[in-house]
């Protein structure tokens, strides 16, 4: 069996629809449908069974799994939003659950790859590579993503199993439409176009012009691409990978290349919000050397080619079918 935590959210459904596409279907999903359209996500993809969170973790703790014959969890399940201020939250959510499971694949020697963050770069002024003098913290979801990086260095030394952990750049694509505001800019470009017809990006901050802020957008099917790849090589080492593309995109070029797929649209700049100043990532750029020299060569999809892919893909209704 596999389990995926997360897995009716956007990038956790992106890998269980990946590992269906190469004929896996032998899943259990855990996840907080709540009370929105999340589990529209669900709706095309494969599966054994679903859990929530809370029940999956009480019986992970009970010790209902000890004899269940798992292979691999992805654990991509976390409160993502950079906006919420509750520390105690955050680190319920995001970090002590993490450690149980993490302590729980130590224990049972399955095989965990798990979402850290690029988050945990801060503001990038030491560089993206995956070391502590990068590393920093500008909200309590980067915190608590750092938090378990960390966590998992200090006990990497009793693992058996495979422990890997990705630090994801900028997703973009595919079943993220139930995530409102922390949706990509890609979606939040579309959703401007078609409601309004005009694209609005941030005037210029930290030195940087008018939308010509960068960021690393990596493509979510890339992503998933990724966590398989780390799954299936048996000679990868334990540790922390950065999983993004290495080159930077400006908000401008993406912006552009959503206006193109749609053949209609317009850019307008608007005042830099204050209340983000100190907690805003203007540039980022992943440093792709460790996950190369480890030996992925699955590449990366072209920025043009993936939003047009994404751009279509949302006229055809936004989920798997």
């Amino acid at each position: 069996m596999i389990i995926v935590t997360g897995g009716a959210g956007f990038i956790g459904s992106n890998i269980v629809r990946a590992l269906n596409e190469r004929g896996e279907d032998d899943i259990l999903i855990v996840d907080n449908l709540g009370t929105g359209e999340k589990y529209k996500n669900l709706v095309g993809l494969e599966f054994l069974d679903y859990m929530h969170r809370e029940d999956f973790i009480g019986a992970l703790l009970n010790g209902i799994f000890d004899a269940a014959d798992i292979e691999v969890i992805f654990h991509e399940g976390a409160c993502s939003d950079t906006m919420n201020y509750d520390v105690n939250y955050m680190i319920q959510t995001n970090y002590e659950y993490s450690k149980a499971l993490f302590n729980f694949c130590l224990e049972s020697e399955i095989d965990f790859i798990y979402a850290s963050s690029a988050s945990t770069y801060g503001g990038g002024v030491n560089g993206f590579r995956e070391v502590e003098p990068c590393e920093d913290a500008l909200n309590p979801y980067a915190f608590s993503k750092l938090l378990f990086d960390r966590y998992v260095r200090q006990n990497l030394h009793d693992a058996d199993n495979k422990v890997i952990g990705l630090r994801y750049f900028n997703v973009f694509g595919p079943q993220e439409f139930h995530k409102g505001r922390m949706a990509s800019i890609v979606y939040q470009m579309y959703s401007q176009i078609k409601k309004s017809g005009v694209i609005k990006l941030f005037g210029g901050t930290d030195g940087y012009e008018d939308g010509e802020q960068r960021r690393d957008f990596i493509y979510v099917k890339d992503v998933a691409a990724v966590n398989l790849w780390c799954w299936d090589n048996e000679e990868l080492a334990s540790g922390i990978y950065n999983c993004g593309t290495g080159h930077a995109t400006t908000f401008n070029e993406v912006a552009r290349a959503v206006i193109e797929a749609l053949g209609t649209g317009k850019i307008e700049y608007v005042d830099f919000p204050p209340e983000l100043n100190g907690k805003y990532q203007s540039f980022t750029q992943a440093d792709t050397k460790k996950l190369l020299r480890a030996g992925y060569d699955g590449g990366f999809t072209p920025i043009k080619n993936a939003v047009r892919e994404y751009c279509e893909f949302l006229d055809e209704g936004g989920y798997y079918r």
